[in-house]
């Protein structure tokens, strides 16, 4: 193994390590931001060390900088080099580095089985990449005493968000100083939505307090979050080893509805086809590209080629509510085509030339 990646994956170990020894402390004070920043540490520093094992590279070329987070998962998921983690491993890991955003910049309030939800499933992740990339177990560095975060494991996230929000509704039952708190509690859940649904993960304020509204009016948490309803935990057990592992439920209730008609329930679609016809997000068709360009800048070329004009490229969904913007594989064929041809760094000033005075104008 070439010395750089050992040392990463050194480094990705004793973040783990440390993110473990917080998530068990019985000492409160910044208990969950420390568990959250050396967990999503670890899973960085262990994408980097893989990419590198697998013959990769971590940095472009003249540049000093090496890859962040986001780009790490774009490169495992879509390198052919390096190809290694499934779209579910990688929505594990945007969900936690998501959180230690929202941590690191402002408030969010988890629950216990929330936070140990997050940790377990980020321990069980570590473990599988590790014996998948490195042909080696956690087990090989840590005692295995060290591995279980707990013994007592949600086993239906359904029933685990039933829970927190029936807390955050009782918080808004006593009025605008309680409002706060009932905010900081949802935040971490519209995060998970938000990656699920590969929209902007942090949620405003404003979206915070029109869900809270929604929710005091007495609109059902699956019809606000759909994304997050379509979750399930896989539980495995051997002695006190536990693992859980996270996924999208596959073959989720789909109930098809006609135009106007309003949406009660977990899952729905307008015409039977739209999400397997318009199969992506921005994030997603970014990924499968593969052309190495970030997110903002394909949606540059989508803007330059009037890409969200045409039904044939792209469709904004509504599910009850909420809102999907989704594009087509004809869009992606049409992307791959057109972008070589252009001017990126040119296209890319003027885009933000324009977005610039658009937001300057507002004000």
């Amino acid at each position: 193994m070439r010395k750089e990646a050992k040392l990463l994956l050194e480094k990705a170990i004793n973040s783990l390590v440390l993110s473990i020894e917080h998530f068990n402390r019985p000492l409160n004070i910044d208990r969950t931001d420390a568990v959250l920043i050396f967990l999503d540490h670890s899973f960085e520093m262990l994408l980097k060390a893989a990419i590198l094992y697998k013959g990769g590279r971590i940095r472009e070329r003249r540049v000093k900088e090496t890859y962040g987070f986001d780009n790490c998962i774009r490169k495992c998921l879509t390198d052919s080099q390096v190809k290694f983690l499934t779209d579910n491993q990688a929505l594990i890991l945007r969900i936690i580095n998501n959180l230690r955003d929202a941590t690191m910049h402002y408030i969010i309030q988890i629950s216990e089985q929330q936070l140990y939800l997050h940790m377990q499933a980020g321990v069980t992740l570590f473990d599988d990449l590790l014996h998948l990339v490195f042909k080696k177990k956690l087990a090989d560095y840590l005692p295995e005493r060290i591995l279980p975060v707990s013994t007592k494991p949600p086993n239906d996230i359904i029933l685990l968000i039933d829970k927190e929000f029936s807390q955050i509704k009782n918080l808004i039952a006593h009025g605008v100083r309680q409002r706060t708190q009932a905010k900081a509690r949802l935040r971490p859940i519209a995060i998970i939505e938000n990656t699920i649904a590969e929209q902007q993960a942090q949620p405003g304020e404003g979206d915070l307090n029109q869900m809270l509204t929604r929710l005091a009016k007495g609109e059902r948490w699956s019809t606000i979050f759909p994304g997050v309803a379509t979750l399930h935990i896989n539980t495995t057990e051997s002695g006190p080893n536990i693992s859980i592992r996270i996924s999208k439920k596959e073959g989720s209730p789909i109930k098809l509805v006609k135009e106007g008609e309003k949406v009660e329930g977990i899952v729905a679609v307008k015409r039977v086809n739209e999400f397997d016809y318009y199969s992506m997000g921005l994030r997603s068709l970014t990924e499968n590209l593969g052309l190495n360009i970030g997110s903002n800048r394909v949606l540059a070329v989508i803007e330059h080629l009037g890409i969200q004009k045409n039904s044939d490229y792209f469709k904004e969904i509504s599910i009850g509510s909420s809102k999907f913007k989704r594009y087509s594989k004809k869009a992606m064929e049409l992307l791959k085509v057109e972008i070589p041809k252009l001017d990126m760094e040119n296209l890319w000033n003027e885009y933000k030339k324009r977005h610039y005075k658009a937001k300057r104008d507002e004000f």
